[in-house]
Formats: structure tokens, C-alpha cells, sequence
């Protein structure tokens, strides 16, 4: 296996960042805007000294969003030819797909597609060989392809070869360093794509450290840094066991505003379990109960393995204030008081279920519904109706609005196409009617729900038949039914609803989809666990599942017992699985 240090084995590695630059000669860049012109610099190298001087070119010349660029430096009187000038927009790029760049970016962006490595790096010797001057997206997708073939430091920080021999492998990390350096010969101002490419690299060279360099370096051009930035040093130190380091990097995204999201979690979780900080176990145990709430399978195999070990049953309090656990339970909202681990002892660690009233299965504790802030709801609401109006033809969603301030608030709103199309290609009004008619009934105030259909369905096909415009035009008459204008998506209306009568809402629709990703992961999946209403259809007939008279998230109980929920089933045919780790002696 190649690393940092056998590809330049007589450099020092007393400066790990960049340090393969160490014998270039050092380009110079220039920011549009020079307020913002700063110095690329690693502990002993710079690799971006001063301003470039703004230069044009007969030749091709490739602009950047702030930065311009050249590889001929001729007279700013020069110009091009005046023919130039009149070429349409559509004439210029198509003048581009032709040209020498643009084939080369085509090429590229297949091999991309099919991560074909080899054919990317032949494309990239020929375009060097015949003079092809390639620009930041060319080399962004080489040195994508580069990472890829040696790790997947994104999402796990493992490596992920993908079925390639290590030829390739070897091969990736080899000539991606030197495709780096070529890009910083070129004088090509690198963004946030190129770092992390580089960064991934680096830990694939098992060089963390150059990779946490990378996303410092970032920093100090203005280019914000992702969660994917931070990827390859997070796993990175935490594959080396080097918790220490972890942790800084977690508090430099904090710092930069960049949030962890389950596997960053799960990863610092595991090296701290596995280097004996039970404190900082704690402490991610309640992040990830705060940022994820329900944890895969991978993450749940994680927890449960620091509940079984020795280290896990020799961290507690034997004796503990009580009032200051209840005031923490109080101030927290429910569900947890981050006072510490509670109890001595080994844990008892098993998979379970709740029942419907809440009652862990296993020790038989009752877990609590943590209340949302109406506040919440109605910014909520806010921000969905600006979404929407986005989305949607604006017109016609404030119309919509309009008409359920004049008819609603309602005590829940039916998905109708969901409810009409449940487990069957052809539409059912009488199966929309049942779940009307069943509703109405369990109605505190007896008023019909609102009904969502978009316009095609209440005006063709099966709508036309008598007994079915009978109910619509009951739906009607009764200020139930809104049927949703052509070429709109019926989601938003009826999410809209559901979020401003804060109601019921009656559908099997999982929410998913990149509409509902648009909602964020804070406040929308504990509105959705509150307020869905999901139903079954049988030979016994319609049956509705109420929301669960708990919240789904990670709970730590008064007496120091956890409650962790995974995301393995969450349907009306399967229960929920959850982790129930309690201790021999748990109460004070």
C-alpha cells in the first residue's frame, strides 16, 4: 500500500500538510476582490504568496466565480476578434462543447459517471501531452475519481475499494497527489470540492493530520468547509484511535457551524467508548439523541456494544441528587436530564418493543411525550407556506390559503390520493368516504375533515360516476373538499394544512421524498410522530393507527435507564425496535 511518505520518501514529514509541494515553484493567485485575498499557508510552506496581476489571453481563458486566470500573458489592449463579440450565448457554449476543453470535460464528467479511473488519467496524460489547459472542473473530477478508488470517508471513513484491484487503488492515490500539485502549477484556484478530494487523499495516505490541515486551509481562504470537508480527518483520527485529535476536529466544526450528523456521531462515539471516556460517551449519546433522534443499525450496534463492556458497568453515581435530576428533566422538556450516568453495576442490555401505551416491554418503564412549542408550529408553518409559494404557482397557494383561513381550522386533513389509491391501481371514493365518515365521528367537534385531491381526480375517470359526484359534491357543500389546481403538488397543500390547523393528518406517505428533505431534520420529523395518522385496510376493514402516546427519541429515564430507538420498523405491519439498557442497581 502507498502512503504519504513512499510517495516522496525525501521530504521531512515534520510539516504534513502539503508537504509534496515542498520542491515546486510556488503559483500566485489573485481574488477579484482583494479585501478577501489571503495566504494559503501550511506550519512552513506558502502555497499562494501574493496577487496575481490581472492578465487576459488570446487563447482560451477560463473565468472563475472569483478568481481570473490565464496562461498567456499578453497586452491588456489585446482583444479577440470582433466576429467574437456577436456570437450568440447559445453559439459560445456550443463553440465550447467543441472545443479541445470542452471534449475533455465531456469525457471526464463519463468517466465520473461509470468512476472509471484508468480512462480518466489517460485523458488526463493526453490533454497534458497535446497542451490542453484544463480548469477547476477539470481537475475537480479527476481528483473526485482519485479519492473514490481508495476510500468513502464521507459517510463511514472506511474504505470502500469497490470490487478494484490494487493497481487502481495504488494508482488513484498516486497520481491524485500529483494531479494536486499540476493544479497548483497551473495557477487553478481550488474551492470546496477540491480540498475535500485532496483531504480524502490524505487519510487514504493514513495522513489525518493533512487532512485536518486541508480544512484549516480552507478557513483561511473564506472557502467555507461542508460536513463532507471535515469527513476524512473526523474518520480518519477515529480509525487510528486517536481521540484527542477527533475531538478537535468536532469542535472546529462546531466553531465553522457545521453540524454532525449520525455517522460523524456514531464515529466519535465508538472512539471514545473505545479509548475509556465515559464522560464524552455521555455526551454523544446525547447528541445523537438531540440531532438524530432513532439510529440505524450500525449506530445502534455501537451503543449497545459500550453497554456490554466492562467500562460502561464501572462509570455511574451511586448516589445522586434527586432534585437536581428532576430539574433537569424539567428544563430539558422531557425525556432526559444530563446529569451523568445514573447507578452502579453492569448493564442489562436487550432489543424490545413498546406497547401502545409507551411501556418498554422489557423493564416495564413508561416512556414520556415530549411536547412541541407552539412557537415552533407557527414558525414552522411560516417557513412551510414560503417554501411552497416558491414551488408552487404562488397565485394559486395563497388562494389556497385564503380559503382555509374562511373554512378551517380543521380536527384532521385526509391525503386523498393516498387514501384513494392504498393498495390498488384504480381509485376508490367509497374507501376516501369510510375515512371521511370514520373521522367525522371521532371529531371532538363532529366537523367533517378536509379532504386534499388535486382537480383531475375530482373532475374525471372515476369521479364521474353518480355516486361518486354525489360525495364530492357533499364534500362540497360541507367546506371539506379542496381540490388542488392543475400542475400543482398536492403535498404541499395538504402538509400545509395539517401544519396550520396543527391537526391530524391522514396518510400512508413515509415523507421522504426531496420535498420533505427541504423541511430540515429539526423540527418536521417530531411534528410528523405526533400528528400522522397511518390506516389499514382489511378483510375486517378500515383500521386507523393513532400517533404514539410517546416520543420516538432517545430517553433517559430519572433512575439512569436508556431507551434508544432504531429505525428498524416503523409501519403498521411492523414494531419498532428499541435498545433497553438498565443496571443491576438503577435507583437511588
Amino acid at each position: 500500500m502507498l502512503n504519504g511518505s513512499s510517495l516522496l520518501p525525501s521530504l521531512a514529514r515534520t510539516s504534513p500538510l502539503l508537504s509534496f509541494f515542498v520542491k515546486i515553484p510556488l503559483p500566485l493567485i489573485r481574488f477579484q476582490n482583494r479585501s478577501h485575498c489571503r495566504t494559503f499557508q501550511s506550519s512552513r510552506v506558502s502555497l499562494f504568496k501574493r496577487p496575481l496581476h490581472e492578465r487576459t489571453s488570446q487563447g482560451r481563458c477560463f473565468v472563475g466565480r472569483s478568481i481570473s486566470f490565464c496562461t498567456m500573458a499578453i497586452s491588456r489592449k489585446a482583444s479577440a476578434p470582433a466576429s467574437a463579440e456577436t456570437l450568440s450565448n447559445k453559439a459560445r457554449r456550443q463553440a465550447w462543447k467543441e472545443s479541445p476543453q470542452g471534449v475533455l470535460k465531456f469525457k471526464l464528467d463519463m468517466c465520473s459517471k461509470h468512476g472509471d479511473l484508468k480512462e480518466a488519467i489517460k485523458l488526463y496524460d493526453e490533454a497534458r501531452s497535446n497542451g490542453v489547459k484544463l480548469n477547476q472542473q477539470h481537475y475537480n473530477v479527476l481528483l473526485y475519481l482519485c479519492s473514490l478508488s481508495r476510500s468513502d470517508s464521507d459517510s463511514s471513513g472506511e474504505l470502500d475499494c469497490g470490487g478494484r484491484d490494487d493497481s487502481v487503488l495504488d494508482l488513484g492515490l498516486k497520481r491524485g497527489f500529483e494531479i494536486f500539485r499540476q493544479m497548483v502549477m497551473d495557477k487553478v484556484e481550488p474551492n470546496e470540492a477540491t480540498f475535500t478530494s485532496a483531504a480524502r487523499l490524505a487519510v487514504a495516505a493514513e495522513d489525518p493530520e493533512m487532512a485536518f490541515d486541508l480544512v484549516k486551509q480552507m478557513k483561511s481562504l473564506g472557502i467555507p468547509p461542508k460536513l463532507r470537508s471535515y469527513g476524512p480527518a473526523l474518520f480518519g483520527f477515529c480509525k487510528k484511535g486517536e481521540a484527542d485529535r477527533a475531538f478537535e476536529v468536532d469542535a472546529h466544526m462546531v466553531e465553522s457551524g457545521v453540524l454532525a450528523e449520525e455517522s460523524e456521531l456514531s464515529a466519535l462515539f465508538k472512539v471514545s467508548a473505545d479509548v475509556k471516556k465515559g464522560e464524552k460517551v455521555y455526551e454523544m449519546l446525547h447528541r445523537l439523541r438531540a440531532a438524530v433522534r432513532q439510529v440505524s443499525e450500525s449506530t445502534v450496534a455501537v451503543v449497545e456494544d459500550w453497554f456490554k463492556s466492562e467500562e460502561a458497568a464501572k462509570v455511574g453515581m451511586e448516589n445522586w441528587d434527586v432534585n437536581k435530576v428532576k430539574e433537569g428533566i424539567v428544563t430539558g422538556g422531557g425525556g432526559w436530564h444530563g446529569q451523568g450516568w445514573l447507578g452502579t453495576g453492569s448493564w442489562r442490555v436487550v432489543r424490545t418493543q413498546m406497547n401502545e401505551r409507551g411501556m418498554c416491554q422489557s423493564c416495564g418503564e413508561k416512556l414520556v411525550s415530549i411536547d412541541i412549542d407552539p412557537k415552533e408550529t407557527e414558525s414552522f408553518a411560516s417557513s412551510l407556506s414560503s417554501l411552497a409559494c416558491q414551488r408552487e404557482v404562488r397565485a394559486d397557494f395563497v388562494r389556497f390559503q385564503e380559503w382555509l383561513q374562511q373554512h378551517g381550522p380543521f380536527d384532521a386533513v385526509i391525503d386523498g390520493a393516498n387514501v384513494g389509491l392504498a393498495n390498488q391501481h384504480d381509485f376508490s371514493f367509497p374507501r376516501l368516504n369510510s375515512v371521511v365518515k370514520k373521522l367525522q365521528q371521532t371529531s371532538p367537534r363532529k366537523k367533517s375533515p378536509l379532504v386534499i385531491l388535486h382537480r383531475s381526480r375530482v373532475c374525471g375517470g372515476p369521479a364521474q360516476h353518480p355516486n361518486n359526484k354525489r360525495l364530492i359534491a357533499n364534500w362540497r357543500s360541507a367546506g371539506a373538499l379542496y381540490a388542488t389546481p392543475a400542475g400543482s403538488n398536492d403535498d404541499w397543500y395538504w402538509l400545509y394544512a395539517a401544519v396550520s390547523c396543527n391537526c391530524l393528518l391522514v396518510t400512508n406517505d413515509e415523507m421522504r421524498d426531496h420535498l420533505f428533505q427541504l423541511l430540515g431534520t429539526s423540527f418536521f420529523p417530531r411534528w410528523k410522530e405526533k400528528h400522522q395518522v397511518r390506516f389499514s385496510v382489511s378483510r375486517q376493514g378500515l383500521k386507523f393507527h393513532m400517533p404514539p402516546p410517546y416520543s420516538i427519541v432517545i430517553q433517559e429515564s430519572d433512575n439512569g435507564r436508556w431507551h434508544v430507538p432504531t429505525i428498524t420498523g416503523d409501519d403498521v405491519e411492523t414494531p419498532r425496535q428499541w435498545l433497553c439498557a438498565t443496571r443491576t442497581r438503577d435507583t437511588k
